[in-house]
């Protein structure tokens, strides 16, 4: 297992971007004036997230051909997403954050770089200077109008080309997005869609009267601060932070899987051993205190959970935060085989019942999930595998931010300069440059 080469390769800090035009996309076809219900767990999730994917130049596909064809395919994609197009809007009856389905578009954006594909770096480094590559949401066009989805295409000189998506998290989940992209690549290509979308947020809504029937310490109260989401492991961080990525490839991942079997009784999967295995090396790489509490989350897609399950098209956050909570001493001197159990009670913990507990929770209190490490996962969710009419993405990735406390688990691609030939998954860290020393050490010594 190894970092990248980032250490030998220049990563620019200004790509040299340069916007020619912003404007808005608007559905195809006339839609219905609506609003939508939101779940408790989406208005958890009010939040921008950006991905940006990286196309090689194509001479059938030169950017202003596909700037045309992504942006109809956006017209007629927004005719089955129709929320998208829309605002959030407070409903002054219910008090409850909604989508206002009223067809006021998603930002749309022209640019380019004076750079060549080639020469702006690792595309597997987290430089946060990608962020060029996608557009703030925030006052799109106008004082005050915040789009819930910004697109950005930004042409390289050799012809190649970034898509950077910006959209609000409350719009989708991981699996949804990636439904909605496939449909984006379908329509590009002249297509139907992929699959048909199911919007009907009201499966995830509060049991009446809501009835907890769990404790949920990792969720914690914040009285009077509706839809705030700067806590937790959502905090930016202030400090002065590393960025490395880390690579365990497919050899590495049943190393740590043999290490867990010394419970005969544990289901031993890639995602348990590589999440208790960076729990321990993030926890112990910063302050150590071992009678402190270290608590790990991790998302957990809940449509199989229920009972009826949800429908897998489901379009909305159906994605819930386990947990597992360890003292530090204990956590340094256990077996890996008691932590690697530990995360998969976690997900195991997650059935119909409990799944409706925290749900109520959140219609009772204004809460956001707490905990020192938050491992996010888009390792499985197969946004590598969309493929436009113009091609397969040379790369994608996402535009990483300043929290320390979050860990992205990302595919590797063979695109990438990390050693090439096996699968695997690169591992994004972002910590202050002594915590990040340990946890390089750390994260070789376990």
């Amino acid at each position: 297992m190894g970092t990248t080469s980032q250490e030998t390769l220049p990563h620019l800090q200004d790509m040299k971007v340069t916007i020619h035009k912003t404007s808005m996309v608007f559905p195809s076809k006339q839609t219905e004036n609506k609003s939508m219900f939101l779940s408790n767990i989406d208005k958890v999730l009010n939040f921008d997230v950006e991905m940006v994917q990286f196309f090689e130049a194509n001479k059938d596909f030169p950017p202003q051909i596909v700037t045309e064809k992504l942006k109809k395919a956006l017209e007629d994609t927004l005719v089955a997403y129709d929320f998208l197009a829309g605002r959030l809007k407070k409903n002054s009856e219910t008090n409850r954050l909604e989508i206002d389905c009223n067809s006021e578009g998603v930002g749309f954006v022209v640019a380019s770089s004076e750079y060549m594909l080639g020469q702006i770096g690792d595309l597997a480094y987290p430089n946060q200077a990608f962020a060029q590559f996608v557009h703030n949401t925030k006052d799109f066009l106008k004082i005050g109008d915040i789009p819930l989805c910004v697109v950005q295409l930004t042409s390289f000189k050799c012809g190649g080309f970034a898509i950077g998506f910006t959209r609000n998290h409350l719009a989708f989940d991981g699996h949804s997005f990636k439904t909605f992209l496939d449909n984006l690549s379908s329509l590009a290509a002249n297509i139907p869609l992929t699959v048909t979308p199911f919007h009907d947020r009201q499966l995830l809504a509060a049991r009446f009267p809501p009835r907890v029937s769990f404790l949920h310490p990792e969720m914690v109260k914040f009285d009077n601060i509706p839809f705030a989401t700067e806590h937790s492991v959502f905090k930016a961080s202030s400090e002065e932070l590393d960025f490395k990525v880390f690579h365990l490839g497919s050899k590495h991942i049943n190393n740590l899987k043999e290490k867990a079997k010394d419970n005969d009784n544990i289901h031993v999967t890639s995602f348990n051993v590589i999440s208790a295995h960076l729990w321990r090396c993030k926890t112990l790489s910063g302050t150590y205190d071992s009678n402190k509490l270290s608590t790990i989350l991790y998302a957990v897609d809940i449509r199989s959970r229920l009972n009826p399950p949800l429908p897998k098209v489901y379009t909305g956050n159906a994605v819930l935060t386990a947990y597992a909570t360890m003292k530090c001493g204990e956590l340094k001197e256990c077996e890996f085989s008691k932590l690697v159990e530990m995360v998969r009670e976690g997900s195991r913990r997650m059935n119909d019942e409990y799944v409706k507990s925290i749900v109520d929770w959140g219609e009772l209190y204004n809460g956001f999930p707490n905990g020192e490490i938050l491992v996010s996962s888009w390792w499985r969710l197969g946004f590598e595998k969309v493929e436009y009419p113009w091609g397969k993405l040379k790369y994608c990735c996402p535009v990483v931010y300043r929290r320390k406390d979050i860990i992205l688990l990302f595919p590797h691609f063979h695109g990438s300069s990390e050693v090439g030939g096996d699968d695997g998954v690169n591992i994004i860290v972002a910590l202050p440059p002594k915590e990040m020393e340990n946890f390089q050490r750390l994260f070789y010594t376990f």
